[in-house]
């Protein structure tokens, strides 16, 4: 009798984030630079040491953050319930720190949005 190996289930890798700037990231670096706004600092760690958050750019001094939220159409991490949920406890956190966290979909950094956005907050005091 012959003896057959049960087939091994694929295991799909656990996502995580990909090595680097999105293509989102570097072309709102790009638009930065084309706008010659104040260096941000990018993966900028803010509530250290006790947690691991960065925002994708940050300029501390004003406290004003961008985070590019990519994936919102494909069921991207920003989008799922536990991902979301998470993005959530990061942003309040920053915002009982005092951040300005401004957050922009792919079409709002294509379209010259979002860095119109950063260029109005960078220049702005903050309003109480």
């Amino acid at each position: 009798m012959k003896r057959t190996i049960p087939a091994r289930r694929a295991v799909r890798p656990r996502a995580t984030r990909p090595a680097g700037p999105s293509h989102l990231e570097e072309m709102f670096a790009l638009h930065l630079l084309a706008e010659r706004l104040p260096a941000a600092q990018r993966e900028y760690r803010f509530a250290r040491p006790e947690r691991q958050w960065r925002f994708d750019f940050a300029w501390p001094a004003a406290l004003v953050a961008v985070e590019i939220e990519g994936g919102i159409w494909a069921k991207g991490r920003h989008t799922r319930g536990s991902g979301f949920t998470d993005d959530c406890e990061k942003y309040n956190a920053a915002a009982l720190r005092g951040w300005r966290v401004f957050r922009f979909t792919d079409a709002m950094v294509e379209s010259g949005a979002a860095i119109n956005t950063i260029k109005a907050a960078l220049a702005a005091e903050p309003k109480e």
